[in-house]
């Protein structure tokens, strides 16, 4: 089955999405460098991984408004 594009109607809110989280990655980012540097293993730890997903969401939601799946 071939996959199928985002609607007109959805592609501006879609870009909203990526945009906002691009910018809760950065912030994220941030406290896990915080974190790492008050030697606080574990959080650093598991806000790295939250950035990781919140930039693979990114790059997917991306690759769907580039028109890929």
């Amino acid at each position: 089955m071939a996959p199928h594009p985002p609607e007109p109607s959805e592609l501006a809110e879609l870009s909203s999405i990526a945009s906002s989280l691009e910018q809760i990655s950065r912030r994220v980012t941030a406290l896990a460098d915080a974190a790492a540097a008050a030697k606080r293993d574990e959080v650093a730890v598991n806000l790295i991984a939250v950035e990781r997903a919140l930039i693979g969401a990114v790059r997917r939601l991306e690759r769907l408004l580039a028109g890929g799946s």
